[in-house]
């Protein structure tokens, strides 16, 4: 069976997918948000995290072409958004673990 046709993948994808959908149309209020809202805001924003660092894991274990062309794509996106070529994509993750850590800060 492919990668993506297992169920619990497809699932986990779905759920990625609805939660940056929900991220990205929050993103432009973020600043006229309540200090709840923000707060929310930012754990959907570790929520996806989490659930991406656990994608990528899965991706990584895989051995099906498609899981490997995924995390090929993955690597070649962290260039697109800035980062030197060969970033290890858990240093990536980290540093957005960071990102987010700092957020809540700020808020609070």
């Amino acid at each position: 069976m492919s990668f993506f046709n297992s169920k619990i993948v497809r699932e986990e994808l779905e759920s990625i997918n609805e939660l940056q959908n929900d991220i990205f149309e929050e993103l432009s209020s973020f600043p006229t948000l309540t200090t709840q809202q923000k707060n929310e805001h930012i754990e959907k924003m570790s929520s996806l995290l989490e659930k991406q660092q656990l994608m990528y894991t899965r991706v990584s274990l895989s051995d099906d072409p498609q899981a490997i062309r995924m995390k090929e794509e993955l690597q070649k996106s962290l260039v697109l958004m800035g980062f030197p070529p060969n970033t290890n994509v858990n240093a990536f993750f980290e540093t957005m673990t960071q990102t987010i850590k700092n957020l809540k800060l700020s808020v609070d």
